[in-house]
């Protein structure tokens, strides 16, 4: 009797900086997780992307690699960026900016959770519970300016905010659906909308389109907050959290306060999802600084990885995938929870080799 045996072609976009240690290591953890578990079959093909390949060839990223990275079933994304390379306006290299508006990822799913054994800057108890997730619209809101600022006459700068209905609507019935599957597994099942709806127009009608989607998810139990609001609750009672969703740039700031809470950008995963394309990155940039050390953890990279499975097992009713990211998301929660190791930006001494080979024997 002959199994079938789903393949994936996932794109792998190492980038820069620690991207590449990251990646590979990542490589070698999806190989284990894909050996122990059984019935799909992973196939990568690495593309190159970011300041580097714009260093070398004049391009972010070349149009041959950017049509394969929409081709495949996921894109496995490490780091893009370096300080010191830069296109002519000043900006960063960013071409997964593009890759987000044209594969029409317009949410951004960055879970913040804390670990055992892993220090936070928090001191009270109910720290150890802090389990919630961002979901940052991804393709406009401050963002959709990137590339068409302008500066007028050496004194004046503008860029644009741009929120549309046909963004948000399906944003906010996928933020619900999040929380409806939080909410079987045992959490609260709330949503919070964050925004600025009491100055900016463009912010009360993000506000309007979530209200309006909500009347129809009655079983969510849904509120308001302002950003600043949110970023103070964020620090003072971040365990009150279950699901929030807010605008582009609202939430890159936030999702790296949520880092911030629970100890380390090396523990903040991202997908970021549409309704056919999905691509999976650390929420963290390159760290030049560190890139070739060996230092950099690769946490949220695994965790990436996790939730890549877990789509990809959604997406194609593949229950195989679905498993696999649950083995991986215990493997890192064991590694941790057995509290003899600690990555460096902790003090400890522990990098990307040694938390990649734990996590690989945690494998159940």
């Amino acid at each position: 009797m002959t199994t079938n045996i789903r393949e994936f072609h996932i794109a792998v976009i190492p980038g820069d900086g620690i991207g590449v240690e990251i990646m590979d290591a990542c490589l070698d953890v999806l190989q284990a997780v894909e050996a122990k578990t059984g019935g799909f079959r992973l196939r990568p093909e690495k593309l190159e992307a970011g300041a580097n390949c714009y260093r070398d060839t004049g391009e972010d990223m070349s149009a041959e690699a950017f049509a394969k990275a929409g081709e495949a079933d996921a894109i496995l994304l490490g780091a893009i960026g370096d300080p010191a390379i830069r296109y002519p306006d000043g900006t960063e290299i960013s071409p997964h900016l593009r890759l987000r508006t044209a594969y029409n990822l317009i949410a951004g799913l960055r879970p913040i959770k804390t670990y055992p054994s892993i220090p936070t800057p928090l001191g009270d108890p109910r720290a150890a519970d802090i389990d919630f997730v961002i979901v940052r619209e991804s393709t406009e809101g401050l963002f959709a300016s990137v590339g068409k600022g302008t500066v007028e006459d050496d004194r004046r700068a503008t860029e644009t905010l741009v929120i549309t209905r046909d963004v948000c609507e399906p944003l906010f019935d996928m933020t619900f659906a999040l929380a409806r599957s939080r909410k079987t597994k045992g959490k609260s099942g709330h949503v919070t909308c964050v925004d600025k709806a009491n100055v900016f127009s463009a912010m009360a009608f993000f506000r309007k389109i979530f209200d309006e989607r909500a009347a129809t998810a009655t079983d969510i139990e849904i509120n308001h907050l302002y950003v600043d609001a949110a970023a103070l609750n964020m620090v003072r009672n971040p365990w009150d959290f279950d699901v929030i969703v807010t605008e582009n740039m609202y939430g890159d700031i936030l999702s790296d306060l949520g880092a911030g809470i629970v100890g380390s950008m090396g523990l903040a995963p991202c997908a970021e999802i549409g309704e056919t394309h999905g691509l999976f990155q650390p929420a963290h940039g390159s760290a030049p600084d560190i890139a070739g050390t060996g230092k950099a953890n690769p946490t949220a990279m695994f965790l990436s990885a996790a939730m890549m499975l877990e789509w990809l097992g959604d997406q194609h009713g593949v229950d195989e995938c679905k498993n696999a990211a649950d083995r991986l998301d215990r493997a890192v929660d064991r590694t941790f929870a057995e509290g003899g190791l600690l990555p460096c930006e902790f003090g400890g001494t522990d990098g990307t080799a040694a938390i990649a080979e734990a996590v690989i024997g945690n494998l159940d």
